[in-house]
């Protein structure tokens, strides 16, 4: 006999507490100089591999479902929402890589790093809600560049 991919879920996984151990090593190992590099790594392999999916060329909507899209299939359970007007919502429903983030914070630094780059110059991306400040998903206001909260001191997309 042997098990399939279904019955997965009914045992063990240790990947949690491979990365968490990965992440102590690496930082022992090589400091936190090391950790950034890292991770700086990981972003930069990231936008280029979404840029593959996400065309700069399409408009902000079809920029949106596509990203959303690729999160999913990574596990984050996103979705895209209208809000404000023009501005929209990226929701991320799960954090597949929460414990990891708990005790890295330069996942999600990275992750907004990776949105904005993604999405482009013609837009402002601002995390809302954020699992590891006590909220249930993850969301992200998305605007056309020149229709954000000035006013607020948003960030530009650059």
């Amino acid at each position: 006999w042997r098990l399939t991919a279904a019955a997965d879920r009914f045992f063990p996984d240790g990947h949690a507490e491979l990365t968490l151990s990965l992440l102590a090593a690496l930082r022992e190992a090589f400091g936190e100089a090391g950790l950034e590099k890292l991770l700086a790594a990981r972003t930069q392999e990231q936008i280029v591999a979404y840029q593959r999916r996400v065309k700069a060329s399409d408009p902000l909507t079809a920029r949106l479902d596509t990203l959303a899209r690729i999160r999913t299939e990574e596990g984050y359970m996103a979705a895209v929402e209208r809000s404000d007007g023009d501005g929209f919502l990226l929701i991320e429903n799960h954090c597949p890589v929460c414990a990891a983030a708990r005790t890295c914070q330069g996942l999600c630094a990275s992750e907004l790093t990776v949105f904005r780059r993604v999405l482009g110059p013609d837009v402002t991306v601002e995390r809302g809600d954020h699992i590891l400040a006590g909220a249930r998903r993850c969301a992200y206001r998305v605007r056309p560049a020149g229709k954000a909260g000035r006013e607020a001191g948003a960030p530009s997309a650059a």
